[in-house]
């Protein structure tokens, strides 16, 4: 027999958190409380929990509506396998996130939903999809050169001439068309075998799986997997005109003869490279970053007219969490794409879903894309009843998100002004806030610097956070200076007075040249 002792389950990922006394054992759930068991004598001990599951918790840890319908569903033994059949509630979810898609975007198109189990999987589907489209508009590019070709060469055979300029710009003798025809497509062949690219944002997570992880831009994530997926090109988030220089310099386009007037002349046909341009409206790993409305104006009008689609990935920020379903209706950016998970599925089922305009969406995509999980009775019912809560009381979900948000966003600008030296900035929208630290690395504290240089302060201040004050919060995975705020609707003034006096004790202890933080 084995050592019983010994740990299996990532034990490195364990190793770490026990360092940083962030190895807790949670037992049980509710609002925005986490229930630690204390090893010494197995009690509980009550955590106030400011992460909230990453954004999945928007209504709560344990919703007891919602925990009483998976109850329900569990006794009435809905059927969660049975793929390959007809799935009614998966398309009533489709068709209320469209209503809503409708309701903010003030649009009646439609967008076709394909159902996920998590959000990088969705991700993933998004990319297969965006993908998929762009081949079937590559084929028919090549198409349409390969019959301006034939049409050309039968016009040449009917009398027509070639243009001298049309053989000076290949560098061609006058008069054979065979040897243009050839060298045209010698040159569409050789630009057609460019690989395709994917834009992202600088400083963008959409997932650690092995197409998303390269649209992920933190280099450690992504570069020890770089050969197992095509690389990406990431555009500088607020940088007006960097969308159309990116773009403009990706452009391929193809030779294509055209019969003018009795003369073959050279075209150009633009041929669809850019898979699809993919972002958060409100960065989460990056440091709670908010795309600007006129950046997003420039990303709406500059892929409008190159055919690139645009791909919102609302997995943390969507769901209501901002003050709106879709966070990026605020600043009016309309996605051809919309990738949702985390709240959808109420922090009770594993449910995501991709969303295609349909403008863009190829049905083929069904019969080359599945899911074991996807679209199941219980995630949808359970994703139903979340859409039920959101909506209820024409929005007062999202009401109470802003108002919440504002309350604490108004308490954490309050540390930031009495505390101008030791904490930077404080950003976000609604239950989605950053609470970013000046660089401690420098610190007249040993131990304060140490976690700095290392990049590891934030998580340091959550384990002081944890250990000293029973609060639960994280700093964003590539910006680790920055703390994330992101607890349910269910926020209190008194767990508001909670944070805000363990936030001022942090500061307390960074000011200390003998201060320890973990």
């Amino acid at each position: 027999m084995g050592n019983s002792a010994i740990e299996l389950a990532e034990p490195t990922m364990l190793d770490l958190l026990s360092r940083y006394g962030l190895d807790v054992e949670y037992v049980r759930s509710s609002g925005n409380t986490l229930y630690a068991r204390r090893p010494e004598d197995g009690s509980e001990r009550v955590v106030l929990d400011f992460a909230g599951g990453y954004g999945s918790v928007l209504l709560g840890h344990s919703n007891p509506e919602l925990v009483a319908l998976a109850r329900e569903l569990l006794e009435r033994q809905t059927p969660i396998h049975a793929q390959f059949s007809r799935h009614p509630y998966a398309n009533e979810v489709a068709k209320r996130l469209n209503a809503i898609l409708h309701r903010e975007f003030d649009t009646d198109e439609p967008y076709y939903a394909v159902f996920a189990n998590s959000g990088a999987e969705a991700i993933e589907a998004a990319v297969k999809h965006a993908e998929l489209d762009r081949v079937h508009k590559v084929q028919e590019v090549l198409n349409a050169v390969e019959e301006a070709v034939a049409a050309a060469r039968a016009a040449v055979e009917g009398g027509a001439v070639v243009a001298e300029e049309a053989h000076r710009a290949l560098g061609l003798p006058t008069g054979d068309f065979a040897a243009l025809a050839d060298e045209v497509n010698r040159l569409n062949a050789e630009r057609a075998a460019r690989p395709p690219i994917f834009l992202a944002l600088e400083n963008g997570f959409h997932g650690k799986l092995v197409g998303s992880v390269q649209l992920t831009h933190n280099p450690v994530y992504r570069m020890p997997f770089a050969a197992l997926a095509r690389p990406s090109r990431f555009v500088p988030l607020n940088e007006v005109g960097a969308v159309r220089k990116v773009l403009d310099e990706e452009r391929v386009r193809l030779l294509k003869p055209v019969v003018v007037d009795g003369a073959v002349h050279l075209a150009e046909q633009e041929l669809p490279v850019v898979t699809g341009f993919l972002l958060e409206p409100i960065q989460g790993e990056g440091g709670i970053q908010e795309v600007t409305a006129e950046f997003a104006a420039e990303i709406t009008a500059a892929c409008e007219e190159a055919g690139v689609p645009v791909i919102l990935d609302e997995i943390q920020c969507g769901m209501g969490r901002t003050g709106r379903f879709f966070a990026g209706s605020r600043i009016g950016l309309r996605g051809d794409y919309y990738v949702l998970s985390k709240s959808l599925g109420g922090g009770i089922a594993k449910a995501a879903v991709m969303l295609v305009r349909q403008k863009f969406y190829r049905g083929d995509f069904e019969l080359l894309h599945s899911s074991t999980y996807a679209k199941d009775s219980f995630s949808c019912t359970i994703a139903l009843k979340v859409l039920d809560l959101l909506e209820a009381d024409g929005g007062r979900a999202y009401r109470t998100a802003a108002e919440r948000g504002e309350k604490l966003a108004a308490m954490l600008e309050s540390v930031r002004a009495d505390h101008p030296d030791v904490v930077k900035e404080v950003r976000g929208r609604g239950l989605m806030l950053g609470l970013e630290f000046h660089d401690q690395s420098g610190s007249a504290s040993a131990s304060t610097a140490g976690h700095a240089q290392s990049g590891m302060l934030g998580y340091a201040i959550g384990a002081y956070l944890l250990r000293e004050h029973d609060i639960r919060v994280f700093p964003t995975a590539s910006a680790t200076n920055t703390l994330r705020f992101e607890p349910s609707i269910q926020l209190t003034d008194a767990e508001i007075d909670l944070m805000e006096a363990g936030l001022r004790a942090v500061v307390a202890v960074l000011r200390d040249p003998s201060g320890h933080l973990a």
